[in-house]
């Protein structure tokens, strides 16, 4: 991950006080390089700044520093934007949807539709990286079982693919979780050529169907967890579920199986970056000046 300035709250009040310097700094992190034409690719352009567009020489194209991000269309001032990226990104806990509504004088479904955006932005982002070398991988369920439900495996609660990224001092580097319909040897397939790249050594539980890893290029190494005999056996993977169960439950009460992934976005990006703090802001402002957006009516129905 390259190195982005740090931002304090004092220089983000200071640096982020009206439209057009947010407007400016999305541009800088757009075209870092300065202006291309998304269009024709053609670097000359017209400023309009009564229209809050840019026009290339070249093709006429009209663009606009949000297009093609994951604000595209807003009808929300910038400044409540970054405002909300900061504190989406500043608080360990997580911002609630009811806390922004408050704080940024929004209505309620604004604030939701804006968290879910950053929430796009940090898993779009995420998508890119993959976890190597030594690798933790395991299964959990999130949620509560209907009353007198079965725990544990065969739990009507969401199953979840988790996979911790080891140094080689055994501390954990970056953590990737997924929801899954069910866990066998098909899905912890399809979650390992995406998280994980080829070659790695997988340790995991004893479980059988995490031996279809070894026939897909993977060098499993499954151990019966057993606390007296293994007691470090997926110490780290279990402590990020664990922060991850706390992190749902604590701030975002009542969380459904629709939007559980996006949540375990927000938790994997912010815990991947637990060691830029002061970098956290523009890490996640740029990852939003990347990302595809995410509707309302996709939110609320077309995704499951």
């Amino acid at each position: 991950m390259s190195k982005q300035e740090q931002v304090s709250l004092l220089q983000f009040q200071e640096r982020f006080h009206d439209e057009e310097t947010c407007r400016e700094h999305l541009f800088k992190l757009r075209w870092p390089e300065g202006f291309v034409c998304p269009k024709c690719g053609h670097k000359e352009y017209y400023n309009l700044p009564h229209r809050k567009q840019y026009q290339c020489k070249a093709c006429k194209h009209q663009t606009s520093a949000t297009a093609g991000t994951v604000l595209h269309k807003t009808h929300t001032p910038l400044k409540k934007w970054f405002w909300a990226i900061y504190l989406a990104s500043h608080d360990k806990r997580g911002v609630s949807a009811q806390e922004l509504m408050s704080e940024l004088e929004l209505t309620y479904p604004t604030a939701w539709l804006m968290l879910h955006k950053i929430r796009e932005a940090m898993g779009q982002r995420d998508a890119n990286y993959q976890l190597a070398g030594i690798v933790e991988m395991d299964d959990s369920f999130f949620g509560a079982p209907t009353e007198g439900g079965k725990r544990g495996r065969g739990t009507d609660k969401t199953p979840v693919i988790v996979g911790v990224s080891l140094d080689k001092q055994g501390r954990p580097l970056y953590v990737k979780m997924s929801v899954a319909e069910t866990i066998d040897g098909k899905t912890l397939t399809e979650f390992a050529k995406k998280s994980i790249v080829s070659g790695s050594s997988v340790f995991s539980d004893a479980l059988r169907s995490y031996n279809a890893l070894a026939a897909n290029g993977y060098d499993n190494k499954p151990l019966l967890f057993d606390l007296d005999k293994n007691p470090d056996h997926l110490k780290w993977l279990h402590i990020m579920l664990s922060n991850a169960k706390a992190f749902i439950t604590g701030t975002y009460h009542g969380l459904d199986k629709k939007h559980l992934q996006a949540y375990l976005n927000e938790f994997c990006f912010r815990t991947n970056r637990r060691r830029f703090k002061g970098q956290l802001f523009n890490r996640l402002v740029a990852a939003c000046a990347h990302a595809n957006t995410v509707t309302y009516k996709q939110l609320i129905g077309l995704r499951s």
